[in-house]
């Protein structure tokens, strides 16, 4: 048996143990994480958070950008905010703070489609599946982005941002609400594609099956750790594969 089919055996094995009910992976819908995992975009974002934060007296690192990875960024700032100033901010301060890291954002290079995204979808559509994007962001120009780059397999509805949700990832829910906009799909009818160990803990959560693209610089155990069932290291290698997981 293949690694694949391992994978697709176990997870049917895994939730049907813990569940209850009788999981049959039958995927319906891909649900695509978008920084780093579309869009190798994370260096920008790392660089916006850094620069962005230390307006604010907030000392935020590479790793802690790649750490945080997925989560709204107003939790991601609310969080940072607690732990070094001891402060516990709302929603509405930790935005105005957001707002101006998505300024220094703007002002760096567009970042490039991954190789492998569009020729993913182009096999993803062949065969009939749904495509959808989940992401922690809210930024109106990165969904007008999205739109205009896979205009031809994805549209507005099958988007959830950070406004979609109130509990970001990792929580299950923005997984969740992608199997919604989808048509209420069970967890079993879904595919996750996630980079970060935030995104691949909330498909994880949502009990979707969850396939790790390793795009950055963690170890491939921060993302397996996280129970990915399937890890490549390149879209393009997931390319490749997409056949034998659906067939």
């Amino acid at each position: 048996m293949s690694r694949i089919k391992e994978a697709i055996a176990k997870y049917n094995k895994d939730h049907s143990k813990s569940s209850n009910l009788p999981f049959n992976f039958n995927p319906k819908v891909v649900l695509f994480d978008m920084d780093g995992v579309l869009y190798n975009s994370m260096p920008n974002h790392s660089i916006a958070w850094q620069q962005s934060m230390k307006e604010f007296d907030i000392h935020m690192t590479a790793a802690d950008a790649y750490a945080t990875e997925g989560a709204r960024g107003v939790d991601t700032i609310r969080y940072f905010v607690k732990q070094q100033q001891g402060r516990d901010i709302d929603e509405a301060e930790a935005q105005k703070m957001y707002d101006v890291k998505t300024q220094h954002f703007h002002k760096l290079p567009v970042a490039e489609i991954f190789d492998g995204a569009i020729d993913l979808m182009r096999k993803i559509k062949a065969s009939g599946l749904q495509i959808g994007v989940v992401t922690g962001s809210g930024q109106r120009p990165l969904i007008n982005r999205l739109l205009n780059d896979f205009g031809e397999f994805l549209d507005e509805d099958h988007i959830v941002t950070a406004y979609d949700v109130k509990r970001g990832k990792p929580n299950p829910d923005p997984y969740q609400m992608g199997l919604k906009k989808a048509g209420n799909l069970m967890p079993w009818e879904g595919i996750v594609v996630e980079n970060a160990p935030l995104g691949v803990r909330a498909g994880v959560a949502a009990d979707i099956f969850t396939v790790a693209v390793n795009s950055g610089p963690l170890p491939d155990t921060a993302l397996s750790d996280e129970g990915a069932n399937l890890l490549y290291h390149k879209m393009t290698e997931f390319v490749n594969e997409w056949d034998e997981l659906i067939k």
